[in-house]
């Protein structure tokens, strides 16, 4: 046999795919992601019962008075105070949303479609500031609004982003010169 021929004869051709080892690979690849998110879920809802001690969320008054601004954006969640990775999830705070803030005499009014609404009554606003980041989301230096209030026994940083983001300094001068307003009133009793 000449070299060329012989080379030929030993050829074979490519093996056939075991279509079984790879359905049984795919198979348990998306049973791996399932339960990977299943324990996530879990986790949510595990952090949720861990902050069942806080009191459920207040709610608009009928007449919450004069309208001082309005905003358009969207609600990032809420963390402890000082805390920006320590997520709130317990009633609704950890869910991101859209958002409209009305701010007035007696408050904040967050409205969040497809979300739980929640009212800060203005003797328990602390501060606002603009910051950079709120659990799971950083912005640029200055692109995020966080709203410090307490509710209950624990003071609560809640992040919004205005579809407008020049708005975030009138809303930080708003609210800090309401709460010196209240503490001054308050000084006075």
């Amino acid at each position: 046999m000449t070299p060329l021929i012989s080379i030929a004869a030993e050829q074979k051709s490519a093996e056939v795919t075991d279509w079984a080892a790879r359905i049984g690979w795919v198979v348990g690849l998306l049973l791996f992601v399932a339960l990977v998110y299943w324990l996530m879920r879990e986790g949510w809802k595990w952090r949720g019962t861990l902050q069942g001690d806080l009191p459920e969320l207040p709610t608009a008054p009928e007449s919450p008075g004069e309208v001082t601004l309005t905003m358009s954006g969207r609600y990032h969640g809420s963390t402890t105070a000082g805390q920006w990775l320590d997520r709130i999830v317990a009633h609704g705070l950890g869910t991101r949303s859209r958002a409209e803030l009305t701010l007035t005499d007696a408050g904040l009014d967050v409205v969040r479609p497809g979300a739980t609404d929640f009212f800060v009554p203005a003797e328990q606003l602390r501060e606002a500031r603009l910051d950079k980041g709120i659990a799971g989301k950083v912005l640029t230096e200055g692109g995020l609004l966080v709203v410090t209030w307490e509710h209950g026994d624990r003071l609560i940083d809640s992040g919004f982003r205005s579809d407008r983001a020049a708005e975030h300094n009138e809303w930080v001068e708003a609210l800090n010169s309401m709460n010196k307003t209240i503490t001054t009133e308050g000084a006075e009793r």
